[in-house]
């Protein structure tokens, strides 16, 4: 079985992020993802089983503020995980993206002392706010993680395991509010997505 589960949260706006943490959020969070899955996809076809669970995120889902860039990443993830889930199955290996809220594991200490880096002055107000709503609620997040884990490796025991598994229910409500809009959105706007094809007949 493989969790993979490397990740970092770089903050700062789409304008003024520095290219090199954009390079950074993407290189640890999606292509490192990339690279351990080439690693051990052999072996799992060889054997004929197996089991990859893709640390993603509620913000692969729907973007967290002043995370563009993580989110970004996350959002990669889950495509490369739904198409992963497809081409493994005929040899026996199964997919699950998980995708955790905001979780008790000190992920945000280190923002304390870490200084923001953001390019564009314009938007300093915005992302030092978001560094101090996280240092913030370090240590209070709502989601256990041992909770967290025993609900993934329930997932896993499923006769019909699921393809995404929410944790949290901060993260469940913020998925659910957000593909409810999405679906509202789809239907209001289905006339004009479907005008877009050529004219029906000869």
């Amino acid at each position: 079985m493989l969790v993979n589960n490397a990740g970092r949260g770089w903050y700062g706006s789409v304008e003024g992020t520095p290219d090199a943490d954009v390079r950074r959020s993407f290189e640890l969070n999606f292509f490192s993802v990339t690279e351990v899955l080439r690693a051990v996809l052999p072996g799992m076809r060889a054997r004929g089983s197996g089991w990859i669970v893709n640390m993603s995120s509620v913000a692969g889902l729907r973007s967290a503020p002043g995370f563009g860039y993580y989110s970004a990443a996350k959002f990669a993830v889950e495509a490369l995980t739904e198409e992963l889930r497809r081409e493994v199955a005929p040899f026996g290996v199964n997919v699950l993206a998980v995708e955790p809220g905001a979780f008790r594991t000190r992920a945000y200490s280190g923002f304390t002392d870490e200084p923001v880096s953001e390019t564009v002055d314009a938007y300093l107000p915005f992302v030092e706010s978001v560094r101090d709503s996280m240092v913030g609620q370090d240590g209070t997040q709502p989601g256990d993680p041992r909770r967290g884990v025993r609900a993934v490796l329930d997932a896993m025991d499923q006769d019909d395991p699921p393809h995404r598994l929410v944790l949290g229910t901060a993260g469940y409500d913020a998925v659910h509010d957000q593909l409810t809009h999405m679906i509202a959105e789809l239907r209001t706007y289905e006339a004009v997505s479907r005008s877009a094809d050529f004219p029906p007949g000869p």
